[in-house]
């Protein structure tokens, strides 16, 4: 057995359990201390990524107004729909690497005006630029997000980025804010985060550290939010997010955080952005659909290994930043696989199966235990790319196993973390060893305690016994996602073959007993 234990921001600790546990592995104690609550799990970490990338956007999100497909101003209505229900708190766009690619410009003003051009990084696909800036802004407001931009430092100008703020920000009286007005918004946008290039160690210009800090002092100084109330003295300043590590290299994490303790009045930024993917090695191999139980727990083996690199980072920004001012915001995450059998390779499609919510699962857990640090998470990406919560195909849309995890976890969203302790056990499968589940607890906005279980154990079911400090139960009730198969996918023929099903413990002295199918994620609410 596997002892984990659980402090609110803390990382993962193991250690050898008594003898006794080996002969009692089926059943996991748990406990849940309610009267010790730790830092707020921001609803942040539950965002979402939207690239120029595939059928991302063009048939994801975007169909045109004069489309059969429902739609409001060109935006589909049965997305826009799903995503308000799981509450999406943020979205990032417009990449990822095609954002150091792209010119705001062509995609402003009549759509019959706009300039088309190559998406040179994903498959070579046409881009038409409808869906520009206005669009999107339109987009996350029918959502229900804030809005995440991404500036091009790659190939533009700090004058390109400063007039796209401009444009986005100014008020209605200047030339720039006619502009917008003149283009159907009168009031300036909302622009609550602004990075500040995209992977600028690779597809972003393969740059040095050096010279990005360079550039990214010069671009935090002079793109300014032009609304006062997002000014850096306003009562919503707009954050900007200096580009950070790739997995566990440390390099740019180091050189940055030096940089940002030296800062002076001149810039200053207020994140760094990290890029970690769960792909089994490079380049992704692993299939989407087809895989046996052998092919999940590697890939759900890997999914673990986020949580020491955020510890890895975390060690590096507090030498630099010991009050964590400056948070981790990992906003590109997920699972990639290989390219669905038939798709473009360029087009990043891949299937979404039980294996993919479970990584979700774990990820989301990972992400509340050092949500001292990490305050923002966009899982890459939105619909039909990776990772994906949403597929489409033309009218037809389904919602996939991760997303179903998305909705079930909305009660964590700004939770209170509380410390959880228990034996995690082990599962194993052929040469891969891991731990059996994983847990988390936190008290919501409105009072009520929750608790999240994952049952990592593709072949065996396991029994929670819960007991609660701080806290008396008398219910416990909420939800389950597993499958008969660890390859289990929704399709538009099956769009309900993995989907939340009921799930009630009972309650006896004071604990909670679950009983938890095998490879399933469960979250519950805890009655008192």
């Amino acid at each position: 057995m596997l002892r984990k234990t659980l402090l609110a921001g803390a990382a993962l600790l193991f250690a050898p359990a008594p003898a006794l546990a080996q002969a009692r592995e089926a059943q996991i104690a748990v406990t849940v201390n309610a009267a010790r609550p730790g830092p707020t799990i921001d609803r942040h970490i539950f965002g979402q990524f939207a690239e120029h990338l595939g059928s991302g956007i063009y048939g994801g999100i975007w169909v045109g107004k004069d489309s059969p497909i429902p739609n409001t101003r060109g935006i589909r209505k049965d997305v826009v729909a799903a995503l308000r229900a799981i509450k999406v708190p943020v979205v990032r766009w417009p990449g990822g690497c095609f954002a150091d690619e792209y010119h705001w410009r062509d995609g402003i003003g009549p759509q019959d005006k706009r300039r088309s051009s190559v998406n040179t990084n994903w498959g070579g696909a046409g881009e038409p630029n409808s869906f520009g800036t206005d669009e999107f802004m339109d987009f996350a407001d029918q959502v229900g997000a804030e809005a995440y931009v991404s500036v091009n430092v790659g190939s533009g100008t700090i004058q390109e980025a400063a007039d796209w703020l401009a444009y986005m920000t100014a008020d209605p009286s200047s030339t720039a804010g006619k502009e917008r007005a003149a283009n159907g918004h009168v009031a300036p946008y909302k622009v609550k985060w602004l990075g500040l290039g995209n992977e600028s160690w690779g597809c972003g210009g393969s740059m040095r550290p050096d010279h990005y800090i360079d550039l990214m002092k010069r671009f935090a100084r002079f793109t300014h939010n032009l609304d006062p109330k997002q000014g850096e003295k306003g009562p919503e300043p707009m954050q900007r997010i200096a580009v950070g590590p790739n997995d566990g290299d440390t390099t740019y994490t180091e050189a940055v955080m030096a940089a940002w303790k030296g800062h002076d009045w001149a810039w200053n930024i207020e994140g760094l952005s990290m890029h970690a993917y769960t792909t089994g090695g490079w380049p992704p191999s692993f299939p989407s659909v087809g895989f046996d139980e052998t092919g999940y727990a590697k890939l759900v083996k890997a999914a673990l290994a986020m949580d020491g690199m955020i510890a890895k980072h975390s060690a590096v920004m507090d030498k630099y930043d010991p009050e964590k001012k400056v948070p981790l915001m990992i906003d590109e995450w997920g699972v990639w696989l290989a390219p669905l059998p038939g798709s473009n390779p360029g087009f990043l499609y891949q299937q979404n199966s039980l294996r993919d919510a479970v990584i979700a699962a774990l990820h989301f857990n990972i992400f509340a235990r050092h949500a001292d640090r990490v305050r923002m998470t966009n899982i890459a990406q939105m619909i039909n790319v990776l990772q994906a919560m949403i597929l489409t195909d033309k009218d037809k849309m389904v919602l996939t196993p991760t997303y179903h995890v998305f909705r079930m976890y909305v009660p964590f969203q700004d939770a209170q973390a509380v410390p959880v302790s228990f034996d995690a056990g082990t599962y194993t499968q052929g040469n891969v060893t891991m731990p059996r589940v994983d847990a988390i607890a936190a008290r919501g906005k409105d009072g009520k305690l929750w608790l999240a279980v994952t049952n990592l154990d593709a072949g065996k079911p396991v029994r929670i016994e819960a007991k609660f400090a701080g806290a008396t139960p008398k219910s416990a009730r909420g939800e389950v996602l597993t499958a008969a198969k660890v390859d289990a996918v929704n399709s538009f023929e099956a769009p309900n073959a993995v989907v939340p099903k009921p799930i009630s413990g009972t309650v006896a002295k004071g604990a909670v007993t679950l009983e938890l199918p095998a490879k399933s994620v469960a979250v519950v609410e805890i009655g008192g």
